[in-house]
């Protein structure tokens, strides 16, 4: 009974908004690797956590299976880390908040990601 009660609660887990996207650059502002920047691999909307390049290093024992051609032994890998963790990094003025600018160009409104600094565009076209 213990196990449907617990399920049910992890489906529903309210999503959090994540402003950050695949491919940004970030700096980690607390934690163990506070400090670090990289490049963001995944972003997991649901849990609200991401995996950034060369952060949250982990080792991962990994048994050898010839037949899919991998080798055993002690691998690294990014390990997930919270989107409340990290900052994203304007080109120009380094860790930044994020803003939103609307451009009603025509009949579409486009939003885009500007820094809350300098209001550079974040967004690569």
């Amino acid at each position: 009974m213990a196990t449907m009660t617990s399920r049910k609660q992890r489906q529903e887990a309210p999503k959090v908004r994540v402003e950050i996207r695949k491919n940004d650059i970030v700096r980690v502002i607390a934690g163990r690797d506070k400090g670090k920047e990289g490049r963001v691999l995944s972003v997991d909307r649901r849990k609200g956590r991401l995996l950034v390049e060369h952060v949250m290093m982990v080792k991962r024992h990994t048994r050898p299976n010839p037949s899919r051609q991998i080798k055993g032994g002690i691998a690294e890998r990014e390990g997930p880390i919270a989107v409340s963790s990290v900052m994203i990094v304007c080109p120009a003025c380094g860790p930044v908040r994020i803003a939103h600018k609307v451009d009603a160009t025509g009949g579409k409104a486009r939003r885009t990601r500007v820094c809350r600094k300098c209001g550079a565009p974040l967004d690569k076209k």
